[in-house]
């Protein structure tokens, strides 16, 4: 409970911006004044994530110790059986993590989808670790806003590459490694890659992500397990002053405030992809392998795994 009111409190306290477009440069960024908390979170009284399902403020977790790929998770990405499958961990991490093995030319990559009963605040935390001879990643993990949880509805966020939201169908944020064109080395920086009804148009005339970016941040390490987290506060509607921001190894990377994300206060973020998705635009080698382990989607925020 101390948890969840204190990272509530921090978020009210974030210095307010009005941000319409993206921010690839950082300017808008407040990592370095935020008062978001950083280092241990909520997962620091569940011991290598133990139990942490009991906490009333996580709404879903996976530490893919037990039962078959994509058992819990609603929608199963897997190219004829070949992309997905379980990996030794290692690193406290436990026995197992899930493994995304794609090849260039035959796949895109694979990946996992949950959705979720949404809240006002979201924050998803999650273990990964790039292999030495994986290159530049086009999608990675990606968090979506649709109508609602049933029928057709419920993929109203997902698709519509090149187009913008209209504020009240869907809206959407990625974090993932962006390699800037391959001017910086595979596979890249920290970035987010957004979608929502008051983005910048792109140069070629159409609504691709807008990227939030930290350029003076460090190139993502290989062959290591990284602790990443994301957060996403909702606007209200019309309004100027929902947020994001993420985490690396349980420190404060980058936060944007002021940001528009809806028009409909129905429209809440509640499905989760977790994926490496590439294609021959940046990838050029023909096998690239990212591991994830211990996700958590909660209310509050999460932290390394103690």
């Amino acid at each position: 409970m101390k948890l969840h009111l204190l990272a509530c409190t921090l978020l009210v306290a974030s210095p307010a911006l009005s941000l319409a477009g993206g921010d690839p440069e950082g300017k808008a960024n407040l990592a370095a004044t935020s008062k978001l908390p950083s280092g241990p979170g909520l997962a620091a009284a569940f011991p290598a994530d133990k139990g942490i399902g009991e906490s009333k403020d996580v709404i879903f977790h996976d530490d893919f110790e037990e039962g078959e790929i994509g058992k819990t998770w609603d929608e199963t990405g897997n190219p004829s059986g070949k992309v997905l499958s379980f990996a030794e961990a290692g690193s406290g991490l436990g026995k197992r993590c899930l493994r995304v093995e794609a090849h260039l030319g035959t796949d895109t990559g694979g990946g996992l989808t949950k959705w979720f009963e949404p809240a006002d605040t979201v924050f998803i935390r999650f273990y990964t670790r790039f292999d030495a001879g994986c290159d530049y990643v086009h999608h990675f993990v990606t968090l979506r806003a649709n109508k609602s949880l049933q029928g057709k509805d419920k993929w109203s966020g997902f698709g519509q590459a090149g187009l913008k939201p209209e504020g009240e169908e869907r809206f959407s944020t990625a974090i993932e490694p962006w390699g800037n064109w391959a001017k910086w080395t595979a596979p890249g920086r920290w970035n987010f890659y957004s979608y929502w009804h008051e983005m910048e148009v792109s140069k070629d005339g159409k609504y691709w992500g807008n990227s939030f970016g930290v350029p003076t941040a460090p190139i993502i390490p290989k062959e290591q397990w990284i602790c990443v987290e994301f957060m996403l506060k909702h606007n209200t509607p019309g309004e100027r002053d929902g947020e994001q921001a993420f985490w690396i190894d349980g420190k404060l990377q980058g936060h944007w405030t002021g940001i528009n994300w809806r028009k409909s206060p129905t429209l809440k973020a509640n499905a989760l992809t977790l994926e490496s998705y590439i294609t021959d635009s940046w990838t050029k080698n023909p096998v690239n392998v990212v591991s994830f382990d211990n996700l958590v989607i909660a209310k509050s925020y999460i932290g390394p795994v103690k």
